[in-house]
């Protein structure tokens, strides 16, 4: 069976306990090619937290193809008066590669988002360093309700349900328990009522298989895609260049910001480095690898997952063991 070693590779972490239950999918251009759950089963839906990013950067990125923003637009267009007496301007490339320079509240502030947003102040000169900024997405739902009239939900649905991934919302109702969330320091009634565009959505691995296969389908000719063959080939461009990488994601993790993307073109652990995608707090990964050829996901519920090693994962996938 292609992807056995990686199947396997899940199913003990689930067995041993490090992983309460998991989700594990492949895809081709094609389509889901191999899908298997552990503990669930592979309808169940799972808090995506910050795969969210991403996913808003789709619909930010459709807004720059409509002519609606450019990298270079200002978060003041949306918010009139927030650059204040800064002498620098917070741009929409800084919203987009975590170099805005805003510090970021904890996942279940109680403020609302808008308001750490504009009160927070300056951490650092936009573009001056790279700070991953869960924060900085509230911007980029500011600019794109003030462009497109939509909430960034809304314009999240709008291209997923193009692609039929109709399990991609902001309801957590039937979504897996994240079993340590309380013990890793984060209240969800708090965090799901902020409707974070950074962190907020839920989904299946059906909808994040469908993403990744139109994700390998653009540019081959097909007609009709979610972008552009020039959009995907912006957001995949590295923002973050030679800058200083601030905690948690410093230079030695071997990684660069495109739009919204985590490129991890210089990740000393993988066999293949032509990858993009994003991970999630309670351990939701999605990964596109162009050359290679397929997308996958893996979708579980616990922030601390000590002995979880997703190199190894990614590499047993690329590998096709």
């Amino acid at each position: 069976m292609a992807y056995a070693a990686a199947f396997d590779l899940v199913a003990r972490h689930v067995a041993e306990g490090r992983l309460p239950s998991a989700v594990l999918g492949v895809a081709t251009a094609e389509g889901t090619i191999a899908l298997d759950a552990f503990g669930a089963d592979t309808a169940d839906r799972y808090p995506l937290f910050s795969i969210t990013k991403p996913l808003v950067g789709i619909a930010a990125a459709r807004a720059v193809e409509w002519g609606l923003l450019t990298a270079e637009t200002p978060l003041s267009a949306a918010i009139p008066g927030f650059d204040g007496d800064r002498e620098d301007v917070v741009r929409l490339r800084h919203l987009v590669s975590h170099t805005v320079g805003i510090a970021d509240p904890p996942l279940d502030s109680a403020i609302p988002l808008r308001t750490e947003l504009t009160t927070r102040g300056r951490d650092f000169a936009p573009g001056a360093a790279s700070r991953y900024s869960t924060l900085a997405f509230e911007g980029i739902a500011a600019l794109l309700e003030h462009t497109t009239g939509l909430t960034w939900d809304a314009a999240v649905a709008e291209w997923s349900g193009e692609l039929g991934a109709t399990g991609l919302s902001l309801d957590h109702a039937d979504a897996a328990t994240i079993v340590d969330a309380a013990e890793a320091g984060v209240d969800m009634e708090r965090f799901r009522a902020a409707k974070n565009p950074g962190a907020g959505l839920a989904g299946r691995a059906d909808d994040l298989l469908r993403l990744g296969s139109a994700l390998l389908r653009i540019g081959t000719g097909e007609t009709g895609g979610i972008l552009q063959p020039a959009t995907l080939a912006m957001m995949r461009r590295p923002i973050t260049g030679d800058i200083p990488r601030l905690e948690p994601y410093v230079a030695s993790r071997g990684q660069d910001w495109g739009f919204t993307w985590n490129l991890r073109t210089r990740a000393p652990g993988l066999i293949d480095q032509d990858v993009y995608g994003h991970g999630g707090w309670a351990g939701t990964e999605f990964w596109v690898h162009p050359s290679a050829g397929i997308a996958w996901v893996l979708l579980t519920n616990r922030a601390l997952r000590t002995g979880v090693d997703l190199d190894a994962l990614d590499n047993a996938i690329v590998s096709g063991r």
